[in-house]
């Protein structure tokens, strides 16, 4: 088989379209100047194209362009959303809700302040991997000043009611922080009306480039979170940093690519591309897609399978099938998903977790053609020529 990528939950590729306006603005031919730099005409360009990158993310979102700030990607915007309001409202409350299955990005933070004197509830997951609301309700507490849950998980696709969640912290007065890193691009989002206070992104889920990503801020949200990056006061003093034009425009591009009906299109696509491959892959006994049963979505399909070695799999498939053990950024540790196991998936089976996602660039007929492969090497590891070996 050609050598197949399906980790696009990892990242994405940049779309020539992308990529094509980017290099217009790195070279003295484009429009390359420092967009803080207001005494010249250079400056004044760069700003524009900022600020027109700004306008086609805050068109995606269905938000204020005023309300997003840009940060490195969703890990500074993480931080600057969890470190920054636990810092604003210390004085409230010290109490922070999560759960254990959040992204390191997120996780990380919350031990940060766990260990700085903060008290966290950390939430159980249902079996899925989505968080009751009813959970979160029976959590909240008067001295609540935060919680933070993610919106599309990132290893298994499964999606929170956000509309639920986010209704429950509006009702107590507590800001709501929610991961946006896997939602972007791939569920309509609308946050003019949807109840979250915060929503962090990344330009490199979206075909954009790595290193550029955003925080939604909700202009009503009082107080906002302290700025954690100082240092020229950029950004309305979110985030101090000299703003990446060429980045940001790609970040604008990229989300431009889903006006006009592309992102119910892509979503068909996706769907078709997990149903080819599940097909392809037929019915191979001992197969468990983990998530099930939860409003998902279709880009990301994680499995897991009976009577292999999970590190035999992965080797079997790593020259031919790009996919993932689990999370791109906890992938260099030789234990199962920290997630895996949080949900009590049985350690056997969270070894052998193969985690599929599939992208733009992505055919159905791939897709089926790399499940029926991958249904070949599984069949072939279990047999006992293989088992004897």
């Amino acid at each position: 088989m050609t050598p197949l990528y399906l980790d696009y939950a990892a990242t994405t590729p940049v779309d020539p379209r992308v990529a094509e306006v980017m290099g217009q603005h790195l070279t003295l031919d484009g429009v390359f100047a420092n967009p803080a730099s207001r005494t010249h005409r250079f400056g004044w360009d760069a700003e524009e194209a900022v600020e027109l990158g700004r306008s086609q993310l805050a068109t995606l979102l269905g938000c204020d362009v005023r309300e997003l700030v840009f940060t490195s990607g969703a890990t500074e915007a993480n931080n600057l959303a969890i470190k920054g309001m636990a810092e604003a409202l210390a004085g409230r409350g010290r109490h922070l809700i999560t759960s254990p299955i959040e992204h390191k990005a997120v996780v990380d933070c919350f031990k940060v302040l766990e260990a700085q004197g903060f008290e966290v509830s950390w939430l159980e997951p249902e079996p899925s991997g989505v968080v009751a609301p009813e959970t979160l309700a029976a959590a909240l507490r008067p001295d609540t000043i935060l919680v933070s849950l993610m919106a599309v998980h990132n290893e298994l696709g499964v999606k929170n009611d956000l509309a639920a969640l986010g209704a429950l912290c509006r009702d107590a007065g507590v800001p709501f922080h929610v991961d946006g890193a896997q939602a972007l691009g791939k569920m309509t989002l609308n946050l003019a009306t949807l109840p979250v206070d915060l929503m962090s992104f990344s330009g490199h889920k979206i075909y954009g480039p790595k290193g550029i990503g955003a925080l939604y801020v909700n202009r009503g949200l009082n107080p906002p979170p302290v700025a954690q990056m100082h240092g020229g006061g950029h950004e309305r003093g979110l985030r101090s940093g000299t703003l990446p034009t060429h980045q940001i425009v790609g970040f604008g591009a990229a989300a431009a690519c889903y006006a006009d009906g592309a992102l119910a299109a892509e979503l068909v696509h996706l769907e078709a591309c997990r149903e080819a491959f599940l097909r392809g892959l037929g019915a191979l006994p001992g197969v468990h897609a983990l998530g099930a049963g939860a409003p998902s979505m279709p880009g990301i399909l994680n499995l897991t399978f009976d009577g292999v070695d999970g590190e035999t799999l992965q080797m079997a498939v790593a020259s031919e099938l790009a996919c993932s053990s689990g999370s791109a950024c906890n992938s260099v540790s030789v234990e199962p998903s920290f997630v895996l196991t949080a949900l009590g998936v049985p350690r056997a089976l969270a070894f052998a977790a193969l985690r599929f996602s599939f992208g733009r660039f992505t055919t159905a007929a791939e897709a089926e053609g790399a499940g029926a492969w991958l249904g070949e090497r599984v069949a072939s590891l279990r047999s006992p020529v293989a088992v004897s070996s």
